[in-house]
């Protein structure tokens, strides 16, 4: 019985010292890991709106974006990330919208889909399907619109397509709540 006893207090020992290194490791990578990502998401953000020079966050309950400005002060557009689960992943996509919210560009910053399948939205021909769109064209080609799947991962087109749909509705919803477009319709009117 003691024997037990001494592997059972040994065994104690050593898991206790691990966890303790583990606990000690993730203090130290945390807050490197969250510096990455935010970099990440910077570095994406300039590039589905590259015309922009600052981006301010606006968070709501429910949905947060940014808007993007360019060295006058003048919105250029506004970025957002859109996510869904799509086939055996939750995809990201940075989304750039110019100020009327036609698609400027998309990127896909997350997703873990079938390799060879729905991993193909990340290849360079993917994104431009979006480029120039407004929400009522976003519909993949199976549904009767005109974005043309990836073959065989229907599932990860339509996913990406609706996530973007959503949150540009919710964007949609948003922006006027804020006086963005009647702000953006006086400017125009005083040029």
């Amino acid at each position: 019985m003691k024997y037990y006893i001494k592997l059972g207090l040994i065994l104690l020992l050593i898991t206790s010292v691990a966890s303790g290194i583990l606990a000690l490791l993730n203090n130290k990578t945390q807050p490197i890991i969250e510096e990455n990502q935010r970099k990440e998401a910077e570095q994406a953000r300039k590039e589905v709106l590259p015309e922009a020079t600052v981006f301010e966050e606006v968070t709501t309950p429910d949905f947060s974006y940014y808007i993007g400005k360019n060295a006058d002060n003048q919105i250029v557009g506004y970025t957002f990330v859109a996510s869904k689960f799509g086939y055996s992943s939750e995809v990201k996509t940075m989304v750039g919208v110019n100020p009327d919210l036609t698609i400027k560009k998309i990127k896909i910053i997350s997703q873990s889909e079938t390799p060879g399948l729905g991993a193909n939205c990340m290849k360079p021909d993917f994104a431009p399907k979006f480029e120039g769109l407004k929400l009522e064209k976003l519909k993949v080609d199976k549904d009767g619109g005109d974005i043309k799947s990836i073959t065989g991962a229907t599932i990860t087109t339509r996913t990406v397509t609706n996530s973007i749909k959503e949150a540009l509705e919710k964007l949609m919803n948003i922006l006027p709540k804020n006086n963005i477009f009647e702000e953006k319709s006086a400017e125009e009117v005083s040029r």
